[in-house]
């Protein structure tokens, strides 16, 4: 089972996510995606999405913020709505072991020196987008 990849840049979740269902490393992902729009943009759902495919995936995204429950099959990756906790947002990708968290320390420390990975059982926000892998 896949290890967890903890991100490197303040606004790197988006790429964190992208490595996990890629199976690449934090550093290989952000060279396919550009360090540069990496850090000063972080990423939309509908970019973020659209390198997916690039890669040879089939995901589309959606905005689910006004849905009361969605079931998301493996690998969806959700970015959580702006919060006291999450200012900007947060993406999360769904695994077998829970929800992969990129940054799963950042409520208790803002250094993203000292940011760590894991596996969270729920979403630590609402869901705002999904970017939803579709089957062929």
């Amino acid at each position: 089972m896949a290890k967890s990849i903890t991100q490197k840049l303040d606004y790197g979740c988006g790429v964190a996510c992208f490595a996990f269902v890629c199976n690449m490393n934090f550093d290989e992902a952000i060279k396919f995606l550009g360090r540069e729009y990496s850090v000063k943009n972080g990423w939309r759902p509908s970019d973020l999405s659209k390198e997916l495919n690039s890669f040879g995936f089939n995901y589309k995204n959606y905005y689910v913020r006004k849905k009361v429950h969605i079931e998301y099959p493996l690998n969806s990756i959700v970015l959580i709505e702006k919060s006291q906790q999450y200012p900007v947002g947060h993406y999360l990708v769904l695994t077998p072991k829970g929800w992969m968290d990129p940054w799963i320390n950042l409520p208790k420390t803002n250094d993203i020196r000292k940011a760590k990975s894991g596996f969270r059982k729920n979403l630590p926000g609402k869901a705002m987008y999904a970017l939803i892998p579709i089957s062929s």
